[in-house]
């Protein structure tokens, strides 16, 4: 049986609370792709850690969001939702960052780093530092963890 996901302009409540969820299971299969070495593959899955985690957060920001984001949105069927909550539902990479400046805080700075791990895993590792950031699967590896540790800490709190 296949769940859909809680739309959060129907019932933001669930939408926050499976988005959390999907942080802490992408995080935790990031966590064993690093321990299998499989580094661009674990900088995929924190990558959507975050993405949902940015995500869950922006719900308790959606009055800053719909601010900053008016207008309507067509979805399919021809249903029309604000743009503020196609974006906290979709989440596109493109509005990643300028949604945690709004969230601020240690997720502003935690976003930058989310960015960079996922331009390494589209490039790899980079000795001349021009596709991606790392110049070794080693430097991406301490990135991931650090992700994966404050996702954990982000996510105790609320438990």
């Amino acid at each position: 049986m296949i769940h859909e996901l809680p739309k959060p302009w129907y019932d933001p409540i669930a939408y926050k609370k499976i988005r959390l969820e999907e942080a802490k299971f992408e995080a935790e299969i990031a966590k064993k792709f690093v321990n299998e070495n499989l580094t661009r593959n674990a900088a995929g899955k924190i990558f959507q850690a975050w993405k949902a985690l940015v995500a869950a957060l922006a719900v308790d920001k959606r009055n800053e969001i719909e601010n900053k984001y008016k207008g309507i949105v067509k979805i399919k069927e021809g249903k029309k939702v604000k743009r503020a909550d196609w974006i906290i539902a979709i989440m596109p990479t493109s509005y990643l960052k300028e949604i945690s400046i709004i969230i601020g805080g240690e997720i502003n700075y935690l976003t930058d780093k989310a960015i960079l791990i996922h331009q390494y895993q589209y490039n790899g590792p980079d000795k001349e530092g021009v596709l991606s950031s790392y110049r070794s699967d080693e430097i991406a590896k301490n990135d991931i963890l650090t992700l994966i540790n404050e996702i954990e800490k982000i996510l105790s709190r609320f438990s």
